[in-house]
């Protein structure tokens, strides 16, 4: 038996995934938490063999995070990454980050409980499509202090906010930002992030 733990943030999703998994013989969904910031906690209390996680949740991690939490903390379980999107970047984090397996949301049912016993069996999964995608893009040119910085200022923090929380000065935030902007060759700050969102780097 699989002992499987889901983490998915919209509800509907989620019920339906531990519904469908549990028409599975040999699979047992022993959590189901919905966001990333529960998933090491529910690991660590159920132990499971694989967890399944959505890489888009709310909170303070997000699912590529808690992958490599568990990937610390509970090594013996594998984790299969669960995406709405193939986005480059969140593909090149995934395997940076040595998941075991990345599937669309668009698989067949199928395919999601065959992904889950290859994982579970020792195996990697990823779909070749994505394998090709992550091939010929470039690397992310945003450091991790200029992603942290992109990605508050794209929830909406302004510079003082953003230098309060990373122990920064507002001047140097700001020259974050303006760097970002060049690299990325965007037009200003909202269209970095929408840059930088759209290939997963944030």
């Amino acid at each position: 038996m699989i002992r499987l733990l889901l983490a998915e943030d919209q509800h509907v999703i989620r019920g339906a995934l531990v519904a469908l998994l549990g028409l599975e013989d040999d699979i047992e969904v022993v959590a189901a938490v919905e966001s990333g910031d529960a998933v090491l906690a529910a690991a660590l209390a159920h132990r499971p063999d694989v967890a399944v996680l959505d890489i888009d949740m709310p909170g303070a991690i997000d699912g590529l995070e808690a992958a490599g939490e568990l990937r610390a903390k509970l090594p013996t379980c594998r984790t299969l990454m669960l995406t709405a999107y193939g986005k480059p970047g969140h593909l090149r984090r995934a395997l940076a980050a040595q998941v075991d397996g990345f599937v669309l949301k668009t698989a067949p049912p199928e395919e999601l409980t065959a992904a889950i016993r290859k994982v579970a069996a020792g195996e990697r999964v990823l779909d070749p499509s994505l394998a090709v995608t992550a091939w010929d893009l470039a690397d992310n040119p945003l450091t991790p202090r200029e992603a942290d910085v992109l990605r508050m200022a794209a929830a909406g923090a302004e510079a003082p906010e953003i230098a309060a929380q990373l122990y920064l000065s507002a001047g140097t935030v700001r020259n974050y930002l303006t760097t970002i902007v060049a690299k990325l060759n965007a037009r200003n700050r909202t269209d970095a992030a929408r840059i930088a969102r759209e290939a997963g780097w944030i």
